[in-house]
């Protein structure tokens, strides 16, 4: 009944709700997964997503665990995403495991349309690019275990 052009905008809460059901359902081919860190949390900002890396590549195998922070501009504004899993790809920060926004397209040119599936389905595509898909890989373990192990050697260099 609106004139041409126009668009229902959904609300940020609603929309959200509608990512977490298909995120429940499972999609795809299940190697791309994601849901709430805490089902208690009223504004859904966090979270958790997980990849399975792509078969031929340095990522077959492994199980990337991301955090995805949605704030209060979401979806206008693309969510923050951290890979907890370390790993090597042109598009993320090494130290952080931060995805750089201006590094990774889908972010720098992000459309409200875009879901966090998108992100998800986006990153694993982005394992199988020529200039990710055989780097090197840090040993496995997530970013919690890679700062103990950089205070242990600390440690070990002070002693």
């Amino acid at each position: 009944m609106g004139t041409e052009g126009s668009r229902v905008v959904v609300p940020r809460n609603f929309r959200l709700l509608e990512e977490l059901e298909r995120g429940e359902k499972g999609i795809g081919d299940g190697t791309v997964s994601y849901g709430m860190d805490d089902a208690d949390d009223i504004y859904m900002r966090s979270w958790t997503g997980t990849i399975i890396g792509p078969h031929n590549t340095v990522h077959e195998g492994r199980i990337y665990q991301l955090k995805l922070f949605c704030d209060e501009d979401y979806p206008d504004k693309p969510p923050t995403v951290r890979f907890q899993t370390r790993i090597n790809m042109t598009c993320i920060n090494q130290e952080t495991g931060v995805v750089a926004p201006g590094l990774f397209p889908m972010l720098a040119n992000w459309r409200r349309e875009y879901t966090m599936e998108d992100i998800l389905t986006s990153l694993k595509k982005e394992m199988l690019a020529p200039q990710n898909r055989k780097l090197n890989q840090p040993s496995e373990g997530n970013a919690d275990q890679r700062m103990e192990r950089k205070d242990l050697v600390l440690r070990c260099l002070i002693l």
